[in-house]
């Protein structure tokens, strides 16, 4: 059995619900064959959600992490490519905080990439029957805080183990009142099923583009 460790984010920004965590819950629930997932929620807190990242990964030893984020606004899941080490907020995270041109390690590289196979990833989640593309960035907020810290962490302490972050668009319930695209739980469970069955199982990723003009 192969452990995936799989995070999602608490509600944040005034919401109610948070896509990223009720997906993770649902396929922790109902993991692909083959792969024993757990499932943790992080809060949305810079530094406090990468402890919580840190714990999560020392008491489940995993062998793949995901850590799952809401992108309001994407139409798609979105399987990101590269984690940057800043801090820049465009609104205040759960704690009031609010970093402006802050490193996420001090002294840490510029950029990680993620060490999933991205663009397999994406293609399994098109061959699930749902919309998916590779994205080349996370953000500056708590999502890229906590992809940054996992990919710092596994190169410089866990290096056999593979990991990356990916955005999810909003849930129904949050777009009722606007004109956003929006995908359904179990609908985005049933994606990130392929997608950690491909990240499990590739090792070489795919030879496609999937670059972005802008």
């Amino acid at each position: 059995m192969t452990r995936v460790l799989l995070t999602g984010f608490e509600p944040f920004d005034g919401a109610d619900v948070n896509p990223s965590w009720e997906v993770a819950r649902l396929v922790a629930d109902q993991p692909p064959e083959g792969l024993a997932v757990t499932a943790v929620r992080l809060s949305c807190v810079f530094g406090q959600a990468a402890g919580e990242l840190r714990a999560a990964v020392t008491e489940c030893a995993p062998d793949l992490v995901v850590c799952l984020g809401q992108a309001a606004g994407r139409p798609d899941v979105t399987v990101e490519r590269v984690a940057v080490n800043v801090d820049d907020a465009r609104i205040p995270d759960n704690a009031g905080a609010r970093p402006v041109d802050v490193p996420v390690v001090p002294g840490g590289p510029a950029a990680y990439f993620a060490t999933l196979p991205v663009k397999a990833c994406v293609a399994a989640v098109r061959a699930a029957g749902l919309p998916a593309s590779l994205s080349h960035t996370a953000g500056t907020f708590v999502c890229n805080h906590v992809f940054y810290t996992l990919m710092h962490l596994l190169a410089t302490e866990r290096p056999g183990v593979r990991g990356g972050f990916v955005h999810l668009p909003a849930l129904p319930e949050q777009v009722l009142d606007r004109a956003q695209p929006s995908l359904p739980a179990d609908s985005l469970a049933h994606a990130l099923r392929a997608l950690l069955t491909a990240a499990a199982t590739t090792c070489a990723d795919l030879r496609v583009p999937e670059g972005a003009t802008h």
